[in-house]
């Protein structure tokens, strides 16, 4: 479990190293969350500084992750900003625009396996071999502590516009709803939304724990985890985070939104929240105030139109 404690102390260890997003306001009642302005185009830089920072000093291997893209671009990010050696392991699933941009942070990287869990396999082996640092794309304490300082960051902010109600989070493996969860525990609802075809929490919450599922879809190469976060799991269940699921046409459309009306270039894990209220998978009460984190943007412009 992470606490709001944990979360706090993340907040002063990354201090300085991650940007504080901005928020800006929709039609009435909703605020977007500009994560995807973040540097290496996600929140995940959050966690990995988080997980670096925290363990010390860094083995001469450096640090070893696997990733759908994002959280690879992420560690990559932060250990080119450190100093140390990064190895990521992506599978085959993931978009050229990432392998583009870990290359070109200096990552060393390996594309292996259908999907996530295959990389991850690949990328625990050869941690036990090198004894570098392992960072958990999202079910370790201190990448959860770090992701749920974006909430903490977006509860500071909305109360300039007049307070927020209700968050909704994109899921994949489920450390930024863990940790945005934790973060906001007692001041604002949290709600998970994921692909249909891809039901991590929601079937994680149906069967009483973390459950394998079949990874398909639009969002595949971000939200492409095979099974709930432990963590994940357990802080949503006692938040009691409601999980939501949209479809494929749904989040491609609230893609096109986010560019059509605000000129932000996003994939599609980061249009996935927005996609909840726009197809009436969530349906605010009068008067609720909803705030939508925009989470990623690490996609190929030609592909917004």
């Amino acid at each position: 479990m992470i606490t709001r404690r944990d979360v706090e102390e993340a907040d002063a260890r990354i201090a300085g190293r991650v940007r504080r997003t901005p928020v800006i306001e929709g039609e009435p009642g909703l605020v977007l969350k500009l994560e995807s302005l973040q540097h290496a185009g996600s929140f995940k830089v959050r966690g990995a500084f988080n997980r670096i920072l925290g363990a010390g000093p860094t083995p001469d291997a450096g640090v070893i992750a696997a990733s759908g893209g994002n959280h690879g671009v992420a560690v990559a990010y932060a250990a080119r900003v450190l100093g140390v050696r990064a190895e990521i392991f992506v599978p085959e699933v993931c978009a050229p625009i990432k392998v583009a941009g870990l290359r070109a942070l200096g990552a060393h990287v390996t594309q292996t396996g259908a999907i996530f869990a295959d990389a991850y396999e690949a990328s625990a082996k050869r941690a036990a071999e090198t004894g570098a640092l392992e960072i958990h794309a999202y079910d370790q304490p201190e990448v959860v502590a770090g992701q749920g300082t974006l909430g903490l960051e977006l509860i500071g902010q909305a109360r300039t516009l007049g307070g927020v109600d209700t968050i909704l989070v994109a899921v994949g493996g489920g450390g930024l709803i863990a940790g945005v969860a934790a973060a906001v525990a007692g001041e604002a609802r949290v709600v998970a939304v994921e692909p249909e075809r891809i039901p991590t929490l929601h079937d994680a919450m149906a069967h009483g724990g973390p459950v394998a599922v079949e990874v398909s879809g639009v969002g595949a190469d971000a939200l492409g985890a095979s099974r709930a976060g432990r963590i994940a799991y357990e802080t949503a269940r006692a938040a009691g985070v409601r999980a939501l699921l949209v479809t494929d046409e749904a989040i491609t459309e609230a893609r096109r939104e986010l560019w059509r009306d605000y000129r932000l270039a996003t994939e599609h894990a980061g249009a996935t929240a927005l996609a909840a209220l726009r197809s009436g998978a969530y349906t605010p009460d009068p008067g609720e105030r909803v705030a939508v984190v925009v989470c990623g943007a690490n996609t190929d412009p030609s592909t917004l139109t």
